[in-house]
């Protein structure tokens, strides 16, 4: 291999390995820190956060959150939505305790039930569009397999024209020694 195809190649897997560093810190590293990570599904806060992004939610003191704020809760136990609050209500007998009414940026009408405090996840900080399209497939079986098979691809794709090139090296070297033997007939 010569030198400026060996050098386009070093180039090119280390942008493919770059590439596949920041997407695994995108969906998964992120949560170290502390980030929780959603997957936009409808377009209830259109144009702010669009279908298939993906948000990251810092978590909040919910003691502090105006009307205006973005923030992600729970709206049952296996549904997470993203709204608008419009209005905090303190409860009547402990005013401790806040509820929030929200709605999504792009809805008509307010959420029907109010957000108790507790069922806060946070707010979102950034999101990064169309990303979660990717984030939902590979939780499938077919985008598992597809990432382990583009894993392996890298991986072959980053060592072996170091093998090839090692081995064509060490053939040169043979042949200049005259190790190599000469098929028989010539």
């Amino acid at each position: 291999m010569s030198k400026t195809v060996k050098k386009i190649w070093n180039w090119f897997t280390t942008v493919l390995v770059t590439a596949a560093v920041l997407l695994a810190v995108a969906l998964v590293g992120i949560r170290i820190v502390g980030f929780q990570v959603f997957t936009v599904l409808s377009g209830s806060m259109e144009p702010t956060y669009h279908v298939g992004s993906l948000i990251y939610v810092w978590d909040v003191d919910y003691r502090k959150l105006q009307p205006g704020d973005v923030i992600t809760f729970l709206l049952d136990e296996d549904t997470v939505a993203t709204h608008r609050i419009v209005e905090i209500v303190s409860d009547d007998n402990d005013p401790q305790i806040l509820r929030y009414r929200t709605k999504g940026d792009a809805n008509e009408a307010e959420d029907g039930a109010l957000v108790h405090y507790k069922n806060i996840i946070g707010s979102p900080v950034f999101s990064i569009p169309m990303l979660g399209y990717f984030a939902n497939y590979i939780q499938t079986p077919p985008g598992t397999y597809v990432v382990i098979f583009a894993g392996f691809v890298l991986l072959l794709l980053f060592f072996l024209p170091d093998l090839i090139f090692s081995a064509n090296q060490d053939k040169k070297q043979q042949k200049r020694r005259g190790d190599l033997k000469r098929p028989r007939g010539n």
